[in-house]
């Protein structure tokens, strides 16, 4: 039996381009290039029929360690809470003050680029924040 090795995660959203270059911000990915024969992106758009256009859009892992991100434009807003997220983790290894601060600073810097902070997790030991991005998505800094 063969195990799976690469995976991908997919967000449905309503805006898939911008919501794939706050995650590219966010977590240090890039936008592929182009499919082949195309300059840019907006090229590759035009050529498809109006309802396809900006439906969907990726980003990478410039290492190619981390999954790939997929956005796909769907006609529903979010509605629930996240049944699965993302952490962003940040303070790996740090307990504490020292643990806190280092989380404090990546939500400073994830809520210029647009992100919502909901609430810090906090028992004097351990902690997190819980986040949203720029669509409601809930994720935390870890």
């Amino acid at each position: 039996m063969s195990s799976i090795k690469q995976f991908q995660v997919t967000f449905d959203c309503a805006q898939p381009e911008r919501v794939a270059r706050f995650w590219c911000e966010v977590l240090g990915y890039v936008v592929p290039q182009p499919p082949e024969g195309f300059d840019t992106w907006d090229d590759y758009n035009a050529t498809k029929p109006a309802e396809e256009r900006d439906s969907w859009f990726a980003c990478t892992d410039p290492s190619g360690v981390g999954p790939r991100l997929y956005f796909q434009r769907v006609p529903e807003g979010k509605v629930v809470k996240n049944r699965l997220h993302l952490d962003v983790r940040v303070g790996t290894g740090l307990v504490g003050e020292e643990r806190l601060a280092t989380l404090e600073a990546e939500c400073t810097r994830l809520l210029a680029l647009g992100a919502v902070r909901v609430q810090l997790l906090y028992d004097g030991h351990d902690s997190c924040i819980v986040m949203q991005d720029i669509e409601g998505n809930e994720f935390c800094v870890d």
